[in-house]
């Protein structure tokens, strides 16, 4: 038998398109893609959105999902091509022989069923195993995927288990039917850091275990590169390069795998603090309404202008709840919010029209933060009318500074949000809130929304602003590069407390506190061997303990 249990060939993958006012057109979307994958072996795809990573794994299941058509080349599944193969056959590949890991778990599961019924589905639609026997084959696969009482979990429905929980039981759906192929696709974007590093063993330990191939999907060269034996860089629907894993990250030959593998590369020096803060939070505890327990625990921090205080943690840490508390959309129970010399309204209600004006924010989704019906000159015309009373020619002058100052450009004021990429909306997004002539933007997870590249683009973007504009940034992420490459200042939350607050040098220096240190060592580098290493690292930490 042959060792490569995947072919595919001059791959070509088309779509229709609509565009507005004009008849609809097909165009080409993948371009003539060609790969091979061994049995056992991981091939990682790797490429900023719109690449065709996904559009080219669902191929390896014969699918193209939203409209999209195979329309060229062949893929070969244990020597046969599968896009010739009649759908009673194609029915059997999928669920079967080859397996999908989507990147969201929690909307693909299915919230009325409980966790056993759905991961045992497959198997037994496809006669692999009885039903009890698939039972017990997934309890075998909940215990090597390392969840909490495997005899018992599958018990529970979807929401009574976390994120990465769910995401592991999506690998033991995955894996349950003893396929050949699983494509996993983005299994760990949308996690943190902590819980990624759990789900990348997990995953990394059933490959090895029942010796299944994989295409790895996703845009972080970090985590590919723990995971893969092959990477294949893609752009655009074109392969940039393709090699080994230790040539893509360690001697890339490609502008753009180079600039992938570089990623992250900010140099931002620590500013010192001016005497007055433009933000002082002091001794806030908060809970939301219908709670009887507190989600935020005396916080106190401070953030002086023309400086970026990055506020850090995992899922459920505080971070957006205390960002909530200070734009006054959750009062606190207690403490109060100190804002360019003057107290804040607890209550947004409360709150004039200047205190609206100077303190702004950016959201992570640009795609729900933007009226899809209105142009960008519109957008960003709308809070120069609001607080500055523009019109006209003024108005519209105004615009387009702020256009050139996020480095899209006048010929942008007529498009709409659906004619622009995710990087670009979320230029729209800040020239929106700098139009305010603000003293301060709360940036929610700006970047974690953004490929790599584009989010490098962004952070960059927002260091130069600051610098023209004085403004302060209070900046919310899970992501521990981004901290390091713009903040000057890090408070590190932890179930509603602040458990390490300093200047960026203080935070990162050791020692470190226990959760601070996990946190640290959870953000995946760009070496071969990374994970690895981080795995001996705790298992000797808890020998110790």
């Amino acid at each position: 038998m042959s060792d490569t249990l995947l072919k595919v060939r001059d791959l070509k993958i088309g779509a229709t398109v609509y565009p507005p006012g004009e008849k609809p057109r097909d165009i080409e979307i993948v371009h003539g893609v060609s790969f091979d994958l061994e049995r056992g072996k991981v091939l990682g795809l790797i490429g900023e959105s719109g690449a065709g990573k996904s559009t080219i794994g669902l191929a390896a299941m014969a699918y193209g999902r939203g409209g999209v058509k195979i329309t060229g080349g062949e893929v070969w599944v244990n020597g046969r091509d599968i896009l010739k193969s009649s759908l009673k056959d194609v029915r059997k590949l999928r669920g079967g022989e080859v397996t999908y890991v989507s990147q969201s778990a929690a909307a693909s599961f299915n919230p009325a069923k409980k966790i056993m019924d759905q991961v045992v589905e497959a198997a037994v639609e496809q006669n692999k195993f009885t039903r009890k026997e698939a039972e017990a084959r997934a309890r075998e696969l909940f215990a090597k995927l390392g969840l909490p009482d495997p005899d018992n979990i599958g018990n529970r429905y979807p929401h009574q288990v976390s994120g990465g929980q769910l995401q592991r039981c999506m690998t033991a759906l995955a894996l349950c039917p003893e396929p050949e192929l699983v494509v996993f696709d983005e299994p760990t974007t949308a996690l943190d850091v902590t819980t990624q590093i759990d789900v990348l063993m997990a995953i990394k330990a059933a490959i090895r275990d029942t010796g299944v191939a994989a295409l790895y999907i996703t845009h972080d060269l970090a985590v590919v590169a723990q995971v893969s034996d092959d990477i294949m860089v893609l752009r655009m629907g074109d392969t940039v390069e393709y090699g080994t894993t230790d040539q893509i990250i360690n001697n890339p030959q490609e502008e753009y795998t180079q600039a992938l593998v570089s990623v992250r590369s900010i140099e931002h020096e620590e500013k010192q603090p001016t005497p007055e803060p433009v933000l002082q939070v002091d001794g806030i505890t908060a809970r939301y309404k219908g709670l009887n327990f507190d989600v935020l625990h005396n916080v106190n921090v401070e953030l002086h202008p023309g400086q970026t205080l990055a506020v850090v943690g995992e899922s459920g840490s505080g971070k957006s709840t205390l960002a909530r508390v200070i734009t006054g959309l959750l009062p606190p129970r207690d403490g109060e919010i100190s804002f360019a010399g003057r107290k804040l309204s607890p209550d947004l209600a409360g709150r004039s029209r200047e205190d609206l004006r100077e303190l702004q924010m950016i959201y992570q989704m640009a795609d729900v933060a933007m009226n899809p019906r209105q142009t960008v000159g519109t957008i960003i015309g709308r809070p120069l009318e609001f607080y500055f009373n523009m019109r006209g020619a003024e108005k519209r002058k105004r615009i387009i500074e702020l256009l050139d100052e996020i480095e899209l450009g006048e010929g942008f004021i007529d498009r709409y949000p659906a004619e622009l990429s995710g990087g670009q909306k979320q230029r729209v997004c800040i020239a929106r809130a700098l139009a305010a002539k603000p003293k301060m933007i709360i940036c929610d997870e700006v970047t974690s929304a953004l490929d790599p590249l584009v989010a490098d683009g962004i952070l960059k973007l927002l260091l130069d602003l600051q610098k023209i504009e004085d403004v302060a940034y209070l900046f919310i992420t899970h992501d521990l590069a981004t901290v390091r490459a713009i903040s000057d200042s890090i408070a590190v939350m932890y179930q509603g407390r602040v458990v390490r607050y300093g200047s960026k040098s203080q935070v990162l220096s050791p020692p470190f506190d226990d959760y601070t240190d996990l946190l640290l060592s959870s953000v995946p580098e760009m070496h071969l061997g990374w994970l690895e290493e981080v795995v001996a690292h705790r298992k000797m930490e808890s020998a110790g303990n």
